[in-house]
């Protein structure tokens, strides 16, 4: 019966170990990883942070366009002090004065982006109190209605209108490449962690094939069929070996712990990377990958955006340097009471006109130079985008011609690892039994470490080429799918 509890016992806690090795090490692939980093790395945080930050702007902007309502006043202005009073003979005479003034009002306003102008619909209440001689008096506008536009001036309220809606799907276009942006980044530190996952692999099997081979040599030496030289040079490697694989479990740990801190894991687990090696095969229309850049990149949002600033630029400088007038008008009711009710009840009409101008007579040529300079900047930027828009071009096509070579050259150097692989292994035979000599095991050592190496930098450097041609051009070609919405 205690054997059957024990063989139980043991099974269970068995099974409970296997399952602890399970979850304590993950097998992750490629996109694995990403779609980690896509919903809970600091970046993706970032990004989120960004976009709502802009969103709220876009949010303010609109704002400007509807009508706002608003409560101001001031309860009570309080005034106890000796004052210079002027009589009617022009003498002035010092008299205490103690009083109070209060006021409320409430106004809606509304802009007019096309003319830059504002009308406005306001009540407002006046109550004046004199505690020296008990008196207290309420006046104010019931009703009033009016507007006020600058004349001949700059119009801020019509650019923004062109301006902002650009801006802020310019900050929806970023959002979608700075997810591009974060599988680039994860994809160079997946290779970082591969290539020392398979250093390490590769560390660990020369120093069991270097050890072994050390083994028989001595073997071999004490039967006097090989020189102690050639025994010590194999001694020397196998201690090399031991050193590099000490070397590789640092370099794995370190990758290991940046590819963790960038997705934000913070437990103990260890990743095991699956190598990407299934390539995408998908044709790629360099015409296509342009268009696509242009339709859907920020930049090319940038661009019209940036000649919309510098052509506003001139039209401030155009507007602020020359004739200026304001228009003021306004109609309503207005009245005078000792009594609060009593202000609204047959109030009398009031209206107002108002017309302000400056007319700059002598600036010593300062207009002239402003406008001259905001022009000089609008062509200065028509120049830049240009260029910009030429180097946009010229990085789309070499893109995608760099991501066809890398597909061809993953080809290359997995046909060069196999080989590269089956050489060695025909290389350590032969050595056993004595046809070559220890230098041309060595090279062979060399060339397939070499191999694999190469192998997965170039899976490295394609994924990164294929993250940064969707980033370019926010297309998937995989699947012929634009990636913003």
């Amino acid at each position: 019966m205690n054997r059957k509890y024990s063989y139980f016992t043991i099974t269970f806690f068995g099974l409970i170990f296997l399952n602890f090795n399970i979850v304590a090490q993950q097998n992750y692939t490629l996109k694995d990883v990403i779609e980690i980093a896509k919903t809970q790395s600091p970046a993706y945080k970032r990004a989120e942070t960004i976009l709502e930050n802009r969103y709220w702007q876009y949010r303010v902007f609109k704002s400007n366009y509807v009508p706002q309502l608003a409560l101001s006043g001031t309860i009570p202005s309080f005034d106890n002090s000796v004052k210079p009073v002027e009589q009617p003979d022009g003498s002035t005479e010092f008299r205490p004065v103690f009083i109070s003034n209060s006021n409320v009002s409430l106004n809606l306003e509304q802009k007019i982006g096309l003319t830059g102008g504002t009308i406005f619909v306001s009540s407002s209440l006046n109550r004046f109190d004199d505690f020296t001689r008990g008196f207290n008096q309420y006046g104010g506008d019931p009703l009033s209605i009016g507007f006020r536009q600058p004349l001949f001036s700059f119009n801020p309220l019509k650019w923004d209108k062109k301006i902002e809606p650009l801006r802020y799907e310019e900050s929806k276009r970023e959002y979608v490449e700075e997810f591009e942006q974060i599988s680039k980044d994860v994809a160079a530190r997946f290779f970082n962690l591969l290539t020392a996952q398979i250093s390490l692999e590769i560390a660990k099997k020369n120093l069991g094939n270097n050890d072994t081979i050390y083994k028989i040599a001595q073997g071999r030496y004490r039967l006097g069929k090989i020189p102690e030289n050639e025994l010590l040079q194999l001694e020397l490697s196998l201690m090399n070996s031991r050193q590099s694989v000490a070397q590789a479990n640092l370099d794995l740990e370190t990758t290991q712990l940046a590819l963790k801190a960038y997705l934000g894991l913070k437990n103990n687990e260890e990743l095991n990377l699956i190598i990407p090696d299934e390539i995408p095969v998908f044709p790629i229309d360099p015409d296509l990958a342009l268009q696509e850049a242009l339709n859907n990149r920020q930049e090319a949002i940038g661009f019209k955006r940036r000649l919309l600033e510098a052509n506003k630029e001139v039209d401030r400088a155009q507007g602020e340097t020359g004739l200026n007038m304001n228009l003021f008008g306004s109609f309503g009711l207005t009245n005078q009471a000792e009594q609060l009710p009593t202000i609204y009840q047959t109030p009398d009409d009031q209206q107002r006109v108002e017309l302000g101008f400056t007319i700059p007579i002598v600036d010593w040529g300062r207009q002239k130079s402003r406008v001259k300079t905001a022009q000089a900047n609008y062509q200065l930027v028509q120049y830049t985008i240009e260029q910009e828009k030429v180097n946009f071009e010229q990085e789309v096509y070499t893109q995608v011609r760099t991501l066809e070579m890398l597909r061809d050259q993953v080809a290359i150097t997995q046909k060069a690892d196999d080989i590269s692989q089956r050489r060695y292994n025909i290389a350590k035979n032969r050595y056993l039994i004595g046809k070559i000599s220890i230098t041309d095991l060595s090279i062979a050592l060399t060339e397939k470490d070499q191999a694999k190496r190469d192998y997965i930098s170039s899976l490295g450097n394609f994924w990164q080429a294929y993250y940064n041609l969707r980033q370019l051009t926010l297309y998937d070609f995989e699947n012929n799918t634009r990636l913003i919405k």
